[in-house]
């Protein structure tokens, strides 16, 4: 169980991190920069991820061995793209779907609900399709938590 809160309470500050970049970069870029609001966010967004991969990589999930080659890289930015879609989605249910179109009921939507449920993809996914692929090469079984995932005897792994 001490692994499994280090490993949640690493995820949660590198991600911290990576949030507070792509919300200072996002900002600085918008204002003082003069970019328009997608161009600012996509940077944002990729300096952002940029610093989450590395956070885990080196510290979270550091116990895996390092990922090698452009797969892990590749499948971390399409979880997080995946993590912000449901953001996304969350707010065009709750703006356009059921009418709440006030600031508060889109920060609760956006920010709130689906930061959670994007943010629970994102653990998922890091976890089990990301850094998972890199314990082949240590003495755990290739699972979050050092088991074979009830495959026993499995060829698979």
């Amino acid at each position: 169980m001490v692994a499994d809160r280090r490993e949640l309470l690493g995820f949660a500050g590198v991600g911290l991190l990576a949030y507070a970049v792509d919300l200072g970069l996002f900002t600085c870029l918008r204002g003082p920069a003069g970019l328009g609001p997608l161009t600012a966010k996509t940077l944002s967004f990729v300096a952002g991820c940029s610093v989450a991969y590395a956070g885990n990589a080196l510290g979270t999930y550091r116990h895996l061995g390092r990922p090698r080659g452009l797969r892990p890289l590749t499948v971390f930015f399409a979880v997080n793209a995946a993590g912000a879609a449901v953001q996304l989605l969350c707010l065009a249910v709750s703006h356009y779907g059921l009418g709440l179109t006030s600031q508060r009921a889109d920060t609760v939507s956006g920010a709130g609900i689906g930061m959670l449920l994007g943010t629970i993809l994102r653990f998922w996914g890091t976890r089990t399709l990301v850094f998972r692929a890199a314990a082949g090469s240590g003495d755990r079984s290739g699972s979050w938590n050092g088991t074979n995932g009830g495959r026993v005897g499995s060829w698979t792994g």
